[in-house]
């Protein structure tokens, strides 16, 4: 089996330097998919993939290419739940992993958000990016990546 690649839904990530780091480390490719900002890198086991301009471009090329084993860095939920239904490992930047357990709620919440923000009663706000989300992105990160690598 081959070894597991990252798929990095790069458009306003904030852990794509993480996600470079423990792949590094661990000899696995990674590629970012991103419609605009992407800058190239000279480590050759780092790719960038723009895709044309679209509500969904960068989200049917991961997965159109991601698949078992790989995994799958979104905070896009439906997204998520493609990868998902693909095989793939997929996590939020804050390390929370997105399951087969998990994604349904996290969709029904996601529709209860946007209702509640189009009728006005929510201002949708989200939460700032932490150093203690962004530690806990490297540990669930790394640990997944292990496991994806001994599953290959």
């Amino acid at each position: 089996m081959a070894a597991p690649q990252i798929f990095v839904d790069a458009d306003a990530c904030p852990v794509k330097d993480e996600v470079v780091r423990v792949a590094g480390r661990h000899g696995l490719v990674v590629t970012f998919v991103a419609n605009f900002g992407l800058r190239p890198s000279r480590d050759p086991m780092v790719r960038s993939v723009m895709v044309p301009q679209g509500a969904d471009a960068a989200d049917d090329w991961i997965v159109d290419h991601a698949g078992a084993g790989d995994l799958v860095i979104t905070s896009d939920i439906p997204l998520a739940s493609r990868a998902l239904k693909n095989g793939a490992t997929v996590m939020g930047p804050t390390g929370k992993p997105f399951t087969e357990q998990s994604i349904g709620m996290a969709l029904a919440m996601r529709e209860l958000n946007q209702h509640l923000r189009e009728t006005g009663e929510s201002k949708g706000y989200n939460a700032g990016y932490t150093a203690k989300d962004r530690a806990n992105f490297l540990q669930v990160f790394d640990a997944a990546v292990q496991r994806a690598k001994r599953q290959s």
